[in-house]
């Protein structure tokens, strides 16, 4: 029997040659042929092909290592699409390709839990609503110290995921410390399918002024947006603002599908541009505009890529939403996905310009483990500029201006940190230190927990109800955390310590809300807090209606920032 990689191989080499035609069936070489023969192209008629199939039998008999077939082709693959210099074109193996089913699908099979790693140890942000985690009494704070038995001291997050993940209703059994309760906690809790919600927010910040975050565009995503949105319609929302930071993108139907849900019938949405057939072709809206007459801020950031950007450029050349943030990531190509046995290709097939015609793609180099976004996972971070590539000038259906290339400028800079210059001072004052000091702002606000149960004092209810008030963190609290902070060793002196109390506070009021009174409400406090959002929300006061959004933008311009380490607005932690 051939090999997986004769397979992939030879249905690869089939896509080439037949211009993008897949073939199901996977090549089979003559009987009895050696690896050499067993190559598709070894017979082809271009020199290029008899070269590498030459330089294949020189490598399998003569390397001074032995070589397993496999793997040869699997480099050969990896070399070929490296040297594309298209960090979206990747070979999906079948584990990678696992990952991109579930975040373009938002389903998964596993227990409904948000974790992070803390002093070591799997730490619980939260158990989604309905979940089995959830259903078996699983809370936030707990520390996950066996998974079947095993210690998981030291797991990442990836050995954590493959452990939790399995089949539909079998058993997991679990191990938690939780505090202020002495002994372990044992649970046997039964895996299902867990839908990730695309759209985890849906809040009033004013009486008239509503929030909606997406924060992936999965296969429910302008479903879940339309629900939300009507929802918060309903409670006499008129103006909304759509966080689509740090959302990577995903389906392109879906972005088309966000975009129709704000548009009229028959403006442009996109227009794609590419070889094979049937890849060059112009997506109009097909239906009525859903909420006339609403205003609408569309937040955006380096993380905001793809299908995101999709929905920014359409409602920005369209003069529907006013775009508020720092420039996106500068995704401008389509990938299509060719399943080979267990695996699959993912293949840029074309490009894709906004309604007023711009390209927004920005070069960039492909990432270390040739993963980029396509249809799920775009931008990892904000990008860094590209300067080579001059900015071209197109008008906006009102006649404004907006430039194309490196991505999606907005119509009001501001940048998209929530840590003001004091908190940029203590994590270069901790340096390598840092992750250490989350270590211990975690422990500190889980004592809290343990001290009070489910039942916060004062004090902690204090410090979380408002992220902007003036003194909600006292000084006996900053002394919990330092004593933290000394047992873990961390090596600041308690001068600087004291200095640094606006950003120490911040950072305590933020983990004590997550852990003590859980992860809406750090949300909330963080959304209080945010800049962007705050200047969304100036925006929306100031204009007189929808249209006067978008005409007539406050005329203050921020700089963009890149964000802090770890002080996103929104804790997007990942579920098992």
């Amino acid at each position: 029997m051939r090999s997986r990689a004769m397979v992939v191989i030879g249905t690869l080499s089939a896509t080439l040659v037949c211009g993008g035609g897949l073939l199901e069936a996977g090549y089979r070489g003559p009987d009895g042929g050696g690896l050499l023969d067993a190559l598709p192209f070894r017979h082809n008629s271009g020199d290029g092909a008899a070269v590498f199939a030459e330089v294949v039998q020189h490598v399998s008999r003569d390397y001074v290592d032995s070589l397993d077939p496999d793997a040869m082709y699997q480099k050969a693959i990896d070399g070929m699409l490296n040297q594309l210099h298209d960090p979206h074109t990747v070979f999906l193996t079948p584990d990678r390709l696992r990952r991109l089913t579930e975040s373009t699908t938002g389903t998964y099979v596993g227990l409904g839990i948000q974790v992070d790693i803390r002093d070591g140890w799997i730490t619980i942000i939260a158990a989604l609503p309905g979940s089995p985690a959830e259903r078996a009494g699983i809370q936030t704070g707990d520390r996950l110290t066996e998974i079947d038995g095993q210690p998981t001291h030291g797991w990442t997050q990836d050995e954590a995921t493959a452990a939790l993940h399995g089949v539909p209703g079998t058993a997991v059994r679990l191990a938690v410390e939780r505090p202020g309760v002495e002994t372990p906690i044992r649970f046997s809790v039964a895996r299902r399918e867990i839908h990730m919600r695309a759209v985890r927010h849906a809040e009033l910040v004013r009486p008239t002024i509503g929030y909606v975050d997406a924060v992936i565009f999965s296969d429910s995503t302008a479903r879940e947006l339309q629900a939300a949105v009507d929802s918060l319609r309903a409670r006499g929302m008129r103006t909304l603002i759509l966080d689509l930071r740090n959302d990577p993108g995903g389906l392109l139907t879906q972005g088309v599908a966000v975009a129709d849900l704000f548009l009229d019938s028959g403006q442009t949405i996109v227009r794609m541009h590419g070889r094979a057939a049937g890849t060059t072709r112009e997506v109009v809206d097909d239906a009525p505009q859903r909420w006339p007459g609403m205003g609408v801020v569309l937040l955006v950031n380096g993380g905001t890529a793809s299908a995101s950007e999709i929905v920014a450029g359409a409602l920005q050349d369209h003069d529907r939403a006013l775009i508020v943030g720092s420039p996106t990531y500068g995704k401008g190509s389509a990938q299509t996905l060719f399943h080979l046995d267990d695996a699959a290709l993912k293949l840029t097939t074309a490009l894709w310009y906004t309604p007023s015609g711009r390209t927004i793609n920005r070069r960039s180099q492909r990432t270390n483990d040739g993963e980029g976004d396509d249809d799920a996972d775009a931008g990892d971070g904000a990008p860094r500029p590209d300067t080579s590539v001059s900015k071209a000038v197109f008008r906006t259906d009102a006649g404004r201006v907006v430039y194309g290339g490196g991505g999606i400028a907005p119509d009001v800079a501001i940048g998209d940190s929530t840590a003001p210059s004091g908190d940029s001072a203590l994590q270069r004052a901790l340096g390598t230190q840092w992750p250490v000091f989350r270590d211990a702002l975690t422990a500190y606000a889980l004592s809290l927990k343990a001290a009070h149960g489910d039942a916060p004092s004062d004090a902690t209810s204090d410090a979380t109800s408002d992220a902007t008030s003036d003194a909600p963190i006292t000084p006996a609290m900053r002394d919990g955390l330092w004593q933290q902070m000394r047992k873990r060793g961390v090596r600041l002196d308690r001068a600087t310590f004291d200095r640094m109390t606006p950003a120490v506070d911040r950072w305590m009021t933020t983990e004590i809300a997550r852990y003590v009174l859980g992860a809406e409400t750090a949300f909330r406090a963080s959304l209080t807090a945010d800049p962007v959002v705050r200047m969304a929300i100036e925006e929306a006061l100031h204009a007189a209606s929808a249209r006067d959004l978008v005409a007539h933008p406050l005329p203050a311009e921020r700089p963009a920032e890149r964000p802090a380490a770890d002080s996103a607005p929104h804790d997007r932690g990942r579920a098992r």
